[in-house]
Parts: structure tokens; sequence; C-alpha cells
């Protein structure tokens, strides 16, 4: 269980970075494309599709770190109308349905992602590479909740 918990310190600690990094990048580059446009009158090729591709790298690596800290959207009703002794018994297996539907959400975004990187024109292959993130995040997004429900956790955050 241990090499477990520090697998999962590890893979917090990437997708922290990764998710910082990547709000860096979309900051940096709407930035610089906002002083092309304004001072040069010319843009920065392509840089709307990556500013639209970094917003998606920022929303799946914070999820994911969202995830493991119990601070993702979900069904607060069950907080309202379960006692916390029952709450904390459902735990467990509503961590494993959202990891279950994410493993689903994964396959399919890998099986859409392997259309697009073999139908893509070659001078569109960046694009397919770009991607990746989608079915990278939605990967990542079934292992933090795998982990939470084979980890479990102290005491859930139900705050009404």
């Amino acid at each position: 269980m241990l090499v477990i918990k520090h697998l999962h310190n590890r893979l917090i600690q990437i997708e922290t970075w990764l998710a910082a990094g990547s709000l860096f990048l979309l900051l940096i580059l709407a930035l610089l494309q906002i002083l092309a446009r304004n001072l040069f009158d010319a843009g920065i090729a392509e840089a709307d599709t990556l500013t639209r591709y970094l917003v998606l790298y920022v929303t799946f690596f914070g999820a994911a770190v969202a995830v493991q800290r119990d601070r993702h959207i979900k069904i607060d009703v069950a907080c309202a109308l379960l006692p916390p002794a029952m709450i904390k018994r459902l735990y467990r297996p509503m961590q494993a349905l959202a990891a279950l539907v994410c493993a689903f959400l994964a396959d399919a975004a890998i099986r859409y992602w392997r259309d697009e990187w073999l139908y893509a024109p070659d001078h569109e292959r960046w694009l397919a590479l770009v991607g990746l993130v989608i079915p990278v995040g939605f990967v990542l997004l079934t292992m933090q909740f795998s982990l939470a429900a084979i980890l479990g956790r102290e005491e859930t955050c139900c705050t009404l």
C-alpha cells in the first residue's frame, strides 16, 4: 500500500507541474498573440488553435489534481440526504463507478484519436499529436478515481 501511495503522490506532482506549465504557456502564448496583433498588425500562425488545446491541457491536468484533493464536481445532494456514515461507506464504490465511466470515455477518446491520426493529412498531423491530451486526460482521470477507490479517504468533503 505504501508503494501505491508513493506512486499516487508522484503522479500528483507530475500532474500539478503539467497543469501549471500548460497554464503558463497558455498565458504567454495569448499575451504574445495580443501583442503581435495590436503592435504589428499580424498574428502568430496557429496560436489560436494552440491556445484552445492548452485550455484542454489545463482542464484535464487540473481535473486530475482536483480528484486527488476530493474537490471535483460531485453530487452534493447525497451529502444533504445521507448520514455521514453512509457517505463514508459509499465513497469507494462511487469512486470506482467514476473510474469506470472515465475508462469508457478514455476508450472512446483513444478510438477517436486513432481515427484522427489515420485520416489526418500530413500537414495536420501535429494537431493530432496535440490532441492526444484528450485520451491521456481521461486515462489520468481513470487512474485518479481508481487510486481513490483503492486508497479510500479518512473523511469526505461534504460541506453545505
